[in-house]
């Protein structure tokens, strides 16, 4: 089976990670790999998996963080119909569907300590017991954990088990940050680009001294950052050659609106970028009668933060709300309704959206 994964960059780091997947890969020691959130760690489990023998079974993630207390046990070893309430079938856990292949335990330093316990005496016996099961289940599984958390300091702590950390920490892997890497961030953006270009347009681009202050910019979010950052400009500037100083400053992150600003005082905008209209504005161009123009080019306006105030008038609010329900129902469609993913790209809080979504009337888009 042919990897379809990559850690994209030339950077030292990111060569040395590849070695150590490389070298790791066919190994069924259990594996941990620690860094910030947003690194690439479940990226490398993925590319521990592609690169073994185990290629050909599941790949099976699971963030243990995301997962409450009570049902990660059924998640991670199933159950059997009528164990509790609501079991009104047989599950099949997590460990059960990696078996032959690879399972991800995410955020492991989130695991509560009874589970911890758990999943301690699966990992020395290799097998499961189903909540409710009357036996025990053989699993032949290579695990791969990851967590941001320091362990040393949570075992210190007494959040975490020694013996489960040693158990897993055969082979550690580190993710290095995007900011101690940062020679790979033209090379992320590039590739990223081209993931995210939409519309039949090509990637977009970045202005040199755009591309130094991405360069500089410290990234806390790290490549998950980088990534969001990208296809919130390839949905809203498809195709285009971007500007820092054209970019208004509610889309870039904070750390950037100071470079901006920087930028804008060296020396004038020359032109500004034109924001991708929303489908429903760009039928409206097509079929539109001469007299219509001038409404059209407000809009238009309005929406690159360049408004154009019609002799008669108009209400700023109805006007703002058009364009903010067009915005959101333009990157629900970008990501096929996904709700958590189109937060992300309007960055906006999760539940933010979903009132705006309810208040517009878009939940069939989502």
């Amino acid at each position: 089976m042919k990897p379809t994964t990559n850690f994209i960059g030339s950077s030292e780091s990111a060569a040395t990670l590849r070695q150590l997947v490389a070298t790791m890969a066919n190994s069924n020691a259990t594996v941990m790999i620690t860094g910030e959130s947003g690194t690439g760690k479940e990226l490398l489990a993925r590319l521990l998996h592609e690169q073994s023998d185990r290629c050909g079974a599941n790949f099976v993630p699971i963030n243990c963080a995301a997962i409450p207390k009570d049902l990660l046990e059924s998640e991670l070893f199933g159950h059997r119909k009528g164990a509790f309430t609501g079991a009104v079938a047989d599950r099949i856990g997590r460990f059960e569907l990696a078996h032959g292949g690879t399972i991800f335990l995410d955020e492991i330093g989130d695991m509560s300590l009874d589970m911890q316990v758990k999943l301690l005496r699966v990992l020395q016996e290799r097998t499961v017991d189903p909540i409710g099961g009357t036996r025990q289940v053989q699993v032949d599984v290579r695990v791969v954990a990851a967590t941001h958390r320091d362990l040393e300091t949570e075992i210190a702590a007494g959040r975490f088990r020694e013996d489960l950390y040693y158990r897993l920490n055969v082979l550690p892997m580190v993710t290095p940050p995007l900011r101690e890497r940062n020679t790979d961030v033209p090379e992320l953006l590039g590739f990223f680009a081209k993931k995210c270009a939409n519309f039949g347009k090509q990637a977009i681009r970045f202005k040199a001294d755009f591309l130094d202050a991405l360069q500089k910019y410290p990234w806390p979010g790290n490549v998950r950052e980088l990534s969001n950052l990208v296809d919130r400009f390839s949905t809203l500037y498809a195709g285009q050659e971007l500007d820092l100083r054209a970019i208004p400053p509610t889309l870039l992150p904070k750390g950037l609106v100071s470079a901006q600003a920087e930028l804008q005082a060296q020396a004038p905008l020359l032109a500004k970028l034109e924001m991708t209209p929303p489908p429903e504005v760009l039928a409206e161009m097509n079929g539109q009668l001469e007299e219509e123009e001038n409404e059209i080019e407000g809009i238009i306006m309005l929406a690159q933060g360049m408004p154009q105030l019609p002799p008669e008038g108009l209400s700023l609010k109805e006007r703002m709300a058009q364009i903010e329900r067009s915005i959101i129902e333009q990157a629900l469609s970008r990501n096929s309704g996904n709700v958590s993913r189109t937060a992300k790209l309007l960055n906006l809080q999760r539940t933010t959206l979903i009132e705006k979504i309810n208040k517009y009337d878009l939940r069939s888009a989502a």
